[in-house]
């Protein structure tokens, strides 16, 4: 990759000067869409992984014309905006910025102002006590200084970046259809267990108790040595350490008033995804919003025996007729104990356990390896996008 000095002078401009903001609202007709940190302004129904529920009344959303740039204040920091393609309504929530003047390349914006070095000025500039709760305001915002070369230039990187690009993207396609792959040969896997023998109990009784969460959301303590489980710390069968909320000590014990979770208990999500599980992983946890524990009754229960379980299409098709519908919205707790489940003896729960346990983390570490390579792939598109869009490299080289 070459550094070469810029070839043309470029121009240093304020983002205040290009964008202003608009709130054009009642348009309830129009195309629902919304910012990903990696796809950026889509519609909202081309996804599968928003599990943002969009509410009944959308008078209040505002809309988005092809041009504009819309902001995700609330993620601005993780790089979710974008120059929209699409003519749509976007959430109260969101930014929407018109441009000013119609002399640039959208394709070379967009890149621009999702680029690594613009990233960290929002993280910068955006204010909350932790990140959680980090927002960016337009008033912040607008003072950011970006360079911007002539029109034909900026042309002529986008349609570089359109290239490069492209060809990074296949590949991370190709691995991704991989990763899709693996996890449909650990679901069968899984399945081809628990397909065949009929159930003879209910979920309820391979347990002592089902507990639901406190139906509040915990207090947090930046510096708590204890974490509040969510549904964000449970996927495909494992639990996934940090993406919790921290509590101290005096919140850990008053959520856990009827006794803490302990190694060889399941933890469940009944909502937003439905129907995820894991392994108790110390206790040192509590229950957030959401969140069920499965007191297993360890005389008749393996807890690994049931979480493989909970996994099989049986059971999962059990949550989703009882949500009366194609999507798991919520499973309720009596659903949830009356559970139809097979429960053989001890010995041939912990020989089932043990084989997908095994089987699984073969698969598993083939996925991670696969996820790793695409995070590199991802890497090394955001660095070449970032050189490109501030100068470091003469596409005309490249061409």
């Amino acid at each position: 990759m070459s550094t070469t000095a810029l070839p043309e002078p470029w121009t240093t401009a304020r983002l205040g000067w290009l964008f202003q903001p608009v709130s054009d609202r009642g348009h309830e007709d129009e195309m629902v869409l919304s910012v990903y940190r990696d796809h950026g302004v889509i519609p909202k129904d081309s996804r599968t992984d928003n599990f943002n529920r969009t509410p009944e009344n959308l008078s209040n959303y505002q809309l988005v014309q092809p041009g504009d740039l819309v902001v995700n204040r609330m993620k601005a920091w993780q790089g979710s905006l974008g120059i929209s393609e699409h003519q749509g309504i976007v959430s109260p929530d969101y930014e929407v910025l018109r441009p000013t003047v119609p002399e640039y390349d959208r394709r070379f914006l967009h890149s621009l102002l999702r680029s690594r070095a613009l990233i960290d000025q929002y993280a910068l500039r955006s204010t909350g006590i932790r990140p959680s709760q980090w927002r960016l305001y337009w008033n912040e915002m607008k003072a950011i200084e970006i360079s911007l070369p002539a029109a034909e230039q900026q042309r002529a990187i986008a349609d570089y970046l359109d290239r490069e690009t492209a060809r990074i993207d296949t590949l991370i396609e190709e691995q991704q259809r991989l990763i899709e792959m693996l996890r449909e040969r650990r679901h069968s896997l899984v399945d081809g267990v628990f397909g065949g023998p009929a159930p003879n109990v209910r979920l309820q009784n391979a347990c002592i108790d089902v507990v639901d969460c406190p139906h509040t959301t915990p207090e947090v303590s930046d510096d708590g040595e204890y974490e509040a489980v969510r549904t964000a710390s449970v996927r495909n069968g494992k639990y996934r350490p940090g993406n919790g909320l921290p509590v101290d000590a005096d919140t850990w014990k008053a959520r856990n008033a009827a006794g803490a979770p302990t190694v060889g208990d399941v933890l469940f999500t009944r909502e937003a995804p439905a129907g995820e599980a894991c392994m108790v992983p110390n206790d040192r946890i509590c229950l957030g919003q959401r969140m069920v524990l499965l007191r297993i009754d360890h005389t008749v229960c393996v807890g690994a025996f049931l979480l493989w379980q909970i996994y099989s299409d049986r059971v999962q098709g059990h949550f989703r007729l009882s949500a009366n519908g194609s999507t798991v919205a919520n499973v309720r707790l009596p659903v949830l104990r009356t559970t139809p489940i097979w429960l053989p003896d001890l010995t041939e729960q912990r020989r089932i356990a043990t084989y997908l346990d095994e089987q699984t983390a073969k698969i598993d570490n083939l996925i991670t390896e696969t996820e790793q390579f695409i995070e590199l792939s991802k890497e090394r598109r955001s660095a070449l996008i970032t050189a490109a869009v501030t100068g470091q490299v003469d596409v005309r080289e490249m061409a």
